[in-house]
């Protein structure tokens, strides 16, 4: 089935790469003309693995573009929630409305709970919980204004679901976003706006390939490897593969936010090859 989301448009955080590429892309495929925003700029606490670059959200544009679909896309950070009005509303004027939310953005950093400096406590949950309701802040009332409902979609993960030992303040984070996306499927269902999230195991993407992410799965290797670590990605799921692709979460998104799930709201739906029944 072609253009399940034709003539919609979908406002993505976190887009310049991985699953928010992924997404945008899966998504134009589909027929939706996209708003992507990202911040090409590092953060303090995330020391394992790069972040994203003004490059890399030009890429995504290109890579949208190519399926001959519009595409806005502006640096922003989901912290500050002027930058998020402003790209928001610059993507609006140009493409016309907006149907979709794919709240996606968000970073890793490792360490035990009791560790944890209180930088890097507070970045997590300003970026991957805050960020997120930021996001979500900005959109609705759009949505709600424009009459047509619409789907607002979170990225959680299967640490919104259950524990994982030395990312204490991203499961912490992971979880509130189901709280939060329960409050709101309540509150936005009279206005036909549907919310849920998407909690996937770990995707090969750069936040888990790189010697942080590899190391938890190696506690007494010095230098941890990929190929040292897949055992331990494989022993966390129970279809035994190390990670999932993120095309595998974007067709999630995907099914989520098309009309084929317009009365599916309030679902933590796990893309997870069974890591949650573990």
């Amino acid at each position: 089935m072609a253009g399940r989301v034709e003539g919609k448009v979908a406002f993505i955080t976190g887009a310049a790469r991985g699953q928010g590429r992924s997404h945008a892309v899966r998504l134009a495929q589909e027929g939706a003309d996209i708003i992507a925003v990202d911040l090409p700029a590092p953060v303090d606490t995330v020391t394992k693995y790069p972040l994203a670059t003004r490059e890399d959200l030009d890429r995504t544009v290109a890579e949208v573009e190519r399926l001959d679909r519009r595409i806005v896309a502006r640096q922003a950070d989901v912290r500050d929630a002027a930058s998020l009005d402003k790209a928001l509303d610059e993507g609006i004027a140009e493409l016309g409305h907006l149907d979709i939310v794919v709240a996606n953005a968000g970073i890793a950093s490792f360490g035990p709970s009791w560790e944890l400096d209180e930088a890097m406590w507070r970045d997590m949950l300003d970026i991957n919980l805050t960020g997120v309701w930021q996001t979500a802040k900005a959109a609705i009332p759009r949505l709600i204004e424009a009459n047509n409902g619409g789907s607002l979609i979170f990225t959680s993960s299967i640490g919104g679901l259950k524990g994982i030992m030395n990312v204490g303040h991203y499961v912490s984070a992971k979880h509130g976003l189901v709280g939060l996306m329960r409050t709101m499927a309540n509150e936005l269902a009279g206005h036909r706006i549907r919310v849920n999230t998407v909690h996937p195991t770990n995707v090969d993407t750069h936040m888990i390939q790189n010697p942080g992410t590899w190391g938890m799965f190696t506690p007494d290797d010095p230098e941890p490897t990929q190929e040292k670590a897949i055992p331990g990605f494989v022993s966390l799921n129970a279809i035994p593969v190390p990670w999932v692709e993120p095309v595998d979460i974007s067709n999630a998104v995907l099914f989520l936010a098309s009309d084929e799930a317009r009365y599916i709201t309030g679902v933590a739906l796990p893309v997870d090859a069974g890591a949650v029944i573990k």
